[in-house]
């Protein structure tokens, strides 16, 4: 699965740092823009996979529905 998120980089003495618009918490740095690009990648990846865990935690036993939602978003 794919999604498209806005990611924000800024020069910085010691290099880069970058963070997601959408996804608070989501925020990296690296020496270069490929370095934070690719730690930005991961740390979005993990925030989505700890958010869906604590979200499966929180409706064990329960009677809910579970389906994917597409989200359409104006630039």
């Amino acid at each position: 699965m794919s999604i498209y998120l806005t990611a924000i980089y800024k020069k910085v003495v010691h290099g880069y740092i970058g963070f997601i618009e959408e996804l608070p918490g989501a925020n990296s740095q690296g020496a270069t823009i490929e370095e934070v690009r690719s730690n930005l990648a991961e740390a979005a990846a993990l925030i989505i996979e700890a958010n869906r865990a604590l979200a499966q935690e929180e409706v064990v036993g329960q009677d809910v529905i579970r389906e994917p939602i597409q989200i359409e978003i104006a630039p």
